[in-house]
């Protein structure tokens, strides 16, 4: 039981470290792309 509880923090870790370094090191570009969004808005005011 002890053996498969180190195994699991470790590939934990393990995880943690890989996602921090897919995060930092720009492997994956996650930037939204911008752009301007125009739209006309009708109001009725009585």
């Amino acid at each position: 039981m002890r053996r498969i509880f180190k195994a699991l923090v470790f590939l934990a870790i393990l995880g943690l470290i890989g996602l921090a370094g897919f995060a930092y090191l720009g492997l994956g570009n996650m930037a939204p792309e911008r752009h301007e969004v125009s739209v006309p808005v009708t109001l009725d005011v009585d």
